[in-house]
């Protein structure tokens, strides 16, 4: 029953990570969002390691790191793969992905369950669909290129949850510490990249010298940039978004480590429950049916997995 509620608990948390981050992506770029929550989550992290605690090792921190680049390559892709769209197809996609990775490795390795328990694992794949899809009027066909991406973030995020499985018992929090670290350099490296890109276009070309290489200057996109207000907003909520994200990492961890990787897999890959229900509750979107079929059945099968 703990593993249960911790890898619901994690998955809610994460879902709320994502609601933050996105609305944080609405006001400043994605790839920054992505750097500031990486570095709120190591901040968070730090704070709590002298009462988490974990010991120091090449492995705790080789796989930390190493995990901090696949999550980073996961973030990345989840954002194009979903601009792409349709997200209703794409989203539950990179969900179900995530979770069968992980899992079919756990099976692999020898974890095994009750027929219950296997019964419970397809329901619980199955909520996952059904509380990522977001019904969209005239979704059209996705391209095969957002389906790779798809495909490839959720192996990322599976992976991630690989590489922390097997980092040290004793490790406690610390492995997190690295990926958090990584995560940061290589997003905040990324938006450095392209901020010099972006200057060296602009002093490059000159008033005459871009109107002539891409037609006339659109001066109006000046009024476009974000106001001060709307960057320190989106900031916050990207500092809101990586320490709520430490925390679900942390419910992960726990789960990891008093129970099967197969089993937190497909729990954590609920995640977007906790999105879609802050989304109801301060956003008042609408849940549609199928999304409370889903829900329910999340329900259902952590209860069927306790048991298993």
């Amino acid at each position: 029953m703990l593993i249960a509620l911790l890898g619901l608990t994690g998955a809610l948390v994460y879902g709320a990570a994502d609601f933050f981050g996105g609305l944080s992506a609405r006001r400043i770029s994605a790839v920054l969002t992505t750097a500031v929550t990486a570095a709120a989550g190591l901040a968070v992290l730090l704070l709590a390691l002298p009462w988490l605690g974990g010991a120091w090792s090449a492995s705790a921190i080789g796989w930390g790191a190493l995990s901090g680049v696949t999550g980073a390559l996961a973030i990345s892709m989840l954002y194009a793969c979903l601009a792409i769209g349709p997200m209703s197809i794409l989203s539950p996609l990179t969900a179900v992905v995530s979770a069968i990775v992980p899992m079919t490795l756990g099976l692999l390795r020898g974890e095994a369950f009750s027929p219950i328990g296997y019964w419970a694992l397809g329901l619980a794949l199955l909520a996952v669909v059904l509380v990522g899809f977001v019904p969209e009027q005239g979704a059209v066909r996705p391209s095969l290129r957002g389906i790779l991406m798809a495909i490839g973030s959720g192996a990322a995020i599976g992976t991630f949850m690989i590489l922390i499985d097997l980092t040290p018992e004793d490790s406690g929090i610390v492995p997190l510490l690295f990926n958090r670290g990584v995560n940061a350099a290589i997003m905040f490296a990324v938006v450095l990249l392209l901020w010099r890109i972006g200057a060296r276009r602009v002093s490059g070309a000159g008033p005459e010298g871009a109107a002539s290489a891409a037609g006339p200057v659109d001066f109006t996109k000046r009024a476009l940039r974000p106001s001060a207000t709307t960057v320190r907003t989106g900031l916050l909520l990207a500092v809101a978004a990586g320490a709520v994200d430490a925390v679900a990492n942390v419910f992960m961890l726990i789960g990891l480590r008093l129970g099967e990787l197969s089993v937190m897999s497909v729990l954590v890959a609920m995640y977007p429950a906790g999105t879609i229900l802050l989304a109801a509750l301060v956003l008042k979107e609408r849940i549609a049916p199928v999304q409370w079929v889903g829900l329910a059945l999340a329900i259902t099968a952590a209860g069927l997995l306790a048991l298993a």
